[in-house]
C-alpha cells in the first residue's frame, strides 16, 4: 500500500478531552503522532512548497484540471444542500434528524488560497454537524490568482454577516490554515464597519502573516514536514494580488484586535507558522480578547485535523466549543 493510501485510510475518530496544560508541560508526542510526522515527509506537500516555481507549476496544473469541491467523507447522519451566494458555491450541512434550533458554524478551508477543499476538511465538517448538532455553512471561495484578497475577504465577511443576521443562534467561524487567516481578516472587516461579531473564532494553525519573515522560522521550516518558506511566500504573493503582502487582508496579524470575538487557537511547534499563533494570542489578549491557545510540542501544521490522539483531543475541544 502506498504512503498516500495509508494516510487516506487513517480516518480520525471522535473523542478525547481538553488540552489544558501549558505548552511547557504538555506530554511527549504520541507514537501515532510521531509516525504520522514521518509519513507526512514522504508525501508531496513540502515539495510543492519548496520554491516559487513549484507553486506556479501547481497553480497552472490546477487551472487546467480544477479539483472537485463536492463533499466526500461526511459520514452518515448529515444532509447537504448546495446553493450559490454572491456567485460562490456554498454548501449547508445539517443533522439528518433535524436542525431546528441548531447553532451555526461557518467553515473556511485551508490550502494556501491555491488549493480546493479536501476530504479531511469534509470529515471535520461531518463530525461537527453530526456530533455537535450544528448547521455548517461552507463557502467555496475562488482561489488565487484568479481572485485575490481584496475581493475574497469582503465577500467572506458579507456571508458571515448574513449568518449573524439570521437570529439568536450562536455563530462560530472555524478556519484552518489559510482559512483561519481568512476568518480573522473577515472578522476585522466586520468590526471596522460596525457589524456584529460571531460568538467565537476557532483558528487551526492560522496563516496570519504572509511575509514569513521571522528569523526563527528558517530553523522551524527544517523540522516542518509539510511546509516550506519559498512556497508560502509565493502563495501569499498570488493571493495578495495588487495589495502588499503586509496588508491586513493578506496578513491579518497586522490588523487591529480590539473588539474581536473570543478565540480558540491550535498550533504545534513543528509548524513554521506557529510563532504567529503565539504573537496573535498575545496581541489579542493585550486588548482584552479572551484567547485559548493550545500549543503542542512537536505537532505539525493542522494537527487538529489529523488521525492522532492529539488531533482527537483537539477536535473534542472544538465540538464542545461550537455546540
Amino acid at each position: 500500500m502506498s504512503v498516500a493510501k495509508i494516510v487516506s485510510a487513517l480516518q480520525f475518530c471522535p473523542g478525547g478531552r481538553a488540552l489544558d496544560a501549558p505548552p511547557q508541560r504538555d506530554p511527549a508526542p504520541s507514537l501515532q503522532s510521531r509516525c504520522f510526522n514521518v509519513l507526512l515527509r514522504l508525501l508531496p506537500f513540502k515539495k510543492q512548497l519548496a520554491s516559487a516555481e513549484a507553486v506556479q507549476a501547481h497553480v497552472h496544473k490546477r487551472a487546467l484540471q480544477p479539483a472537485s469541491h463536492e463533499p466526500t467523507g461526511l459520514g452518515r447522519g448529515v444532509e447537504v444542500t448546495l446553493t450559490r451566494m454572491g456567485g460562490w458555491p456554498v454548501y449547508y450541512t445539517a443533522p439528518s434528524s433535524g436542525h431546528e434550533g441548531c447553532n451555526y458554524v461557518m467553515f473556511l478551508h485551508g490550502g494556501g488560497f491555491i488549493n480546493e477543499i479536501v476530504p479531511a476538511h469534509w470529515r471535520l465538517i461531518g463530525q461537527m454537524t453530526r456530533e455537535a448538532r450544528v448547521v455548517c455553512v461552507v463557502p467555496i471561495y475562488p482561489l488565487a490568482p484568479r481572485v485575490t484578497a481584496k475581493d475574497v475577504v469582503p465577500a467572506t465577511a458579507e456571508l458571515l454577516r448574513m449568518l449573524e443576521d439570521a437570529g439568536p443562534a450562536k455563530v462560530t467561524v472555524v478556519g484552518n490554515s489559510a482559512g483561519a487567516g481568512l476568518a480573522l481578516a473577515a472578522c476585522q472587516w466586520l468590526r471596522d464597519r460596525g457589524h456584529r461579531q460571531p460568538n467565537l473564532m476557532v483558528l487551526i494553525s492560522p496563516a496570519a502573516d504572509a511575509s514569513v519573515s521571522r528569523p526563527e522560522q528558517v530553523e522551524i521550516a527544517a523540522r516542518d514536514p509539510m511546509q516550506d518558506i519559498p512556497g508560502i511566500l509565493e502563495a501569499g504573493r498570488l493571493y495578495a494580488g495588487e495589495l502588499d503582502v503586509g496588508h491586513p487582508f493578506v496578513s491579518p496579524l497586522n490588523g487591529a484586535f480590539r473588539s474581536l470575538p473570543p478565540m480558540t487557537i491550535f498550533a504545534g511547534t513543528r509548524d513554521l507558522l506557529y510563532p504567529d499563533s503565539v504573537d496573535l494570542a498575545e496581541r489579542a489578549r493585550a486588548v482584552g480578547v479572551p484567547v485559548e491557545l493550545h500549543l503542542l510540542r512537536n505537532q505539525p501544521h493542522n494537527y487538529a485535523l489529523m488521525p492522532t490522539p492529539e488531533g482527537r483531543k483537539a477536535r473534542a475541544i472544538i465540538l464542545r466549543a461550537i455546540a
